[in-house]
C-alpha cells in the first residue's frame, strides 16, 4: 500500500472530525463518500461460516475472532456502486484496494453469502474497463494483477458459474485487466477512478519482446522495501513478481477458459502463459545464489536482494523441480527466510532488515506473503514444510492476540517476537482483516486442519488428515452446493462425517465416496 502515513493521518482527522488542507480533494473525497457498516442482522455470519473443531481453543478463538473482524468491514456505500455491500480492507473508508481486495476473496470463499468478497472485485473491474462512475475510488490501479487467480481459486471452490461467466465470457474483465497491466501507460492519471497515477512501466527489447515491469514500493505492495537499493532506485530494476504474477493470471485465464469449454481460447492464453515463464527463466533466475531475482534495467544483471516475492514465481508453476529445491533453502535456513518467525519480508542477511519490528517491508511479517507463498510451496509438493511454517505464523498471531493490547489482529508482524510490525516507527493497524485474516482462517483451515483443496466442480475434497491433531475436523463446511461436517474421533480413531449431498472424500491415500446422511468410517 502506499503512503500509509498519510492515510492514518488522514483516518484520524476523519475520527477527529477535522480537516487538513495538504490532503486536498482527498479529504473532499471522503466527506462525500458514504461508506457505513452492514447491517449485521442482515449478514448472520455465525450461521454461514464454518466452524472449526481443534484441540488448541486459542487458535479456534482466533479463527472465530478473524471472521467477527472481517464482519465487521462488511460495507455498504452510496447508490451506483457496482456492488454494495462489499469488503473493505479497513484503510481509507472512500477506497480500495487490488490486491487487499483479492487476497481478501481467498478467505471470505468458505463463507460467501455473508462476505462479498467477489462481489467487491466488480467495484474494482467496473470503474477501470467499463469507465463507470463511482464514488469508492481505487488507491492504485497498477497493484499487483491478482484478479485471475483470485477468481480461479473462487471457482474451483464456490462452482459459481453464473459469476465467472460474467467476468470472464461477457465482460472478459481478467483478459482486459492483463492487457491493462502491460499497456496502461506510465503516469496516466485517472483523477475520478484513483488518486494516483500509474507508477509501473514496461521495457521491451529491441525486438518488442517484453523484457519485465518497472515498479515502486507503493504499487507493488511492497511500499517501503530496499528492492532497487543497489541498482539505483525502483525504477532501475525489472521486478521479479510484476512478470510472474502476470504469467499467473494467463495460466489462470486459461484454467478458466478450459473450465468453461472455451478450448481454442485457453491454448491461446496458454501459450502466453508459456513465453512469460521462458522470459522469466531466461533473465530472472540466478545460478549462483539458486534464487529468482530482480534484474537491472540496465546490463540484466541480478539484483541479490532476498525478498519472498520471489515466490510469485513457484506459485506460476515457472520453475524446474531443481530450480524449486534451491528456493526452498532459503526457507529452511533461519538467516535468510525460515527460523521460528518465517516469511520475513526482507532476508535475514540483508544490511536493511529490520530484526526488531521489520519496519513494514524491511522483514515485517505480511499473511499474504504467507499464504502465497505457502500455496507455492504446496504446488511443488512441500507440503509438511508449507505446514510446519504456517503453523509457526499462527502461533504468532495467536499469542500477539493474547499478550499484546488490544488483542487483536494485526496489518503485519515483527520478524522476531510474537509481536506487531510498525510503520515509520509506529505500531501498524489493528482489527486488520483484511488480509491478515488468511492465517487464522484459510491457513487453520488449509495448513493445520489439513482441508487442503476442494473441487466444487468434481465434487471432491482433499484431507490431509493428521492424528497428531487429536479429535479435530470442520462442521458447516459448504463448498459448491454441498454441506457436510468431517470429525475425526481421536478416541475412536474413526471418521463421522454427515452431508447433505453425495461427494468424494480423499482423505489421504484413500477414497470415500459420502452419501447423504451420517456415516462412519474406519481409518
Amino acid at each position: 500500500m502506499n503512503s500509509r502515513r498519510n492515510r492514518r493521518l488522514l483516518h484520524w482527522t476523519r475520527k477527529l472530525g477535522l480537516t487538513l488542507s495538504l490532503f486536498g480533494p482527498f479529504v473532499t473525497a471522503a466527506a462525500q463518500f458514504d461508506s457505513r457498516p452492514y447491517d449485521a442482522a442482515d449478514i448472520d455470519w455465525e450461521t454461514e461460516i464454518p466452524r472449526v473443531v481443534h484441540p488448541n481453543k486459542d487458535w479456534v478463538d482466533l479463527y472465530e475472532k478473524a471472521w467477527k473482524t472481517a464482519a465487521d468491514r462488511v460495507r455498504t456505500g452510496p447508490a451506483g456502486l457496482p456492488a454494495s455491500p462489499y469488503l473493505d480492507e479497513n484503510c481509507y473508508d472512500d477506497q480500495i484496494w487490488i490486491w487487499d481486495s483479492c487476497f481478501m476473496v481467498l478467505f471470505s470463499k468458505y463463507a460467501p453469502k455473508a462476505y462479498p468478497g467477489k462481489e467487491t472485485l466488480l467495484n474494482l473491474y467496473a470503474p477501470i474497463h467499463d469507465a463507470s462512475g463511482t464514488s469508492l475510488r481505487i488507491h492504485l490501479r497498477d497493484n499487483p494483477p491478482l484478479f485471475a487467480w483470485a477468481e480461479y481459486e473462487n471457482f474451483l471452490f464456490t462452482g459459481d458459474t453464473a459469476h465467472v461467466r460474467r467476468v470472464l465470457l461477457e465482460k472478459e474483465y481478467l483478459q482486459k485487466h492483463f492487457a491493462y497491466f502491460d499497456t496502461i501507460p506510465k503516469g496516466d492519471v485517472a483523477a475520478k477512478i484513483s488518486p494516483n497515477p500509474i507508477r509501473r512501466g514496461v521495457v521491451r527489447d529491441a525486438g518488442g519482446q517484453l523484457r519485465g515491469y518497472t515498479w515502486v514500493g507503493g504499487s507493488s505492495g511492497m511500499d517501503n522495501t530496499v528492492r532497487g537499493r543497489d541498482a539505483g532506485g525502483y525504477d532501475s530494476i525489472l521486478w521479479v513478481d510484476a512478470i510472474a504474477q502476470q504469467a499467473l493470471s494467463a495460466r489462470c485465464i486459461s484454467d478458466l477458459l478450459n473450465m468453461t469449454g472455451q478450448r481454442k481460447q485457453a491454448r491461446e492464453w496458454k501459450k502466453r502463459y508459456k513465453e512469460l515463464s521462458r522470459t522469466v527463466n531466461r533473465f530472472y533466475w540466478d545460478d549462483r545464489d539458486g534464487y529468482y531475482y530482480d534484474i537491472a534495467v540496465s546490463d540484466g544483471k541480478p539484483c541479490r536482494i532476498m525478498t519472498p516475492a520471489s515466490f510469485w514465481v513457484l506459485l506460476a508453476d515457472i520453475p524446474s523441480r531443481k530450480q524449486a529445491a534451491a528456493m526452498v533453502r532459503s526457507l529452511t535456513d533461519p538467516s535468510r527466510l525460515g527460523g521460528e518467525h518465517p516469511w520475513p519480508s526482507l532476508a535475514r542477511t540483508d544490511p536493511g532488515f529490520d530484526a526488531v519490528t521489520g519496519e513494514y517491508w524491511r522483514g515485517g511479517v505480511w499473511l499474504p506473503i504467507v499464504y502465497m507463498g505457502t500455496k507455492a510451496l504446496e504446488r511443488y509438493g512441500y507440503t509438511e514444510l508449507a505446514d510446519t511454517l504456517a503453523r509457526r505464523v499462527l502461533r504468532q498471531q495467536s499469542n500477539a492476540y493474547k499478550e499484546v493490547e488490544p488483542h487483536t489482529i494485526w496489518e503485519c508482524y515483527s520478524p522476531s517476537s510474537d509481536t506487531p510490525s510498525t510503520e515509520y516507527g509506529r505500531r501498524v493497524r489493528p482489527e486488520f482483516c483484511g488480509w491478515s485474516a488468511l492465517g487464522p482462517i484459510s491457513l487453520f483451515i488449509e495448513n493445520v486442519l489439513g482441508f487442503r483443496r476442494a473441487d466444487a466442480l468434481s465434487g471432491t475434497l482433499y484431507w490431509s488428515l493428521d492424528p497428531r491433531n487429536g479429535t479435530h475436523g470442520i462442521r458447516n463446511f459448504k463448498f459448491g452446493d454441498i454441506r457436510t461436517d468431517i470429525l475425526y474421533n481421536d478416541k475412536t480413531g474413526k471418521l463421522e462425517i454427515t452431508s447433505d449431498k453425495p461427494y468424494r472424500l480423499k482423505v489421504n491415500r484413500r477414497t470415500l465416496r459420502i452419501r447423504p446422511g451420517s456415516q462412519v468410517y474406519e481409518l
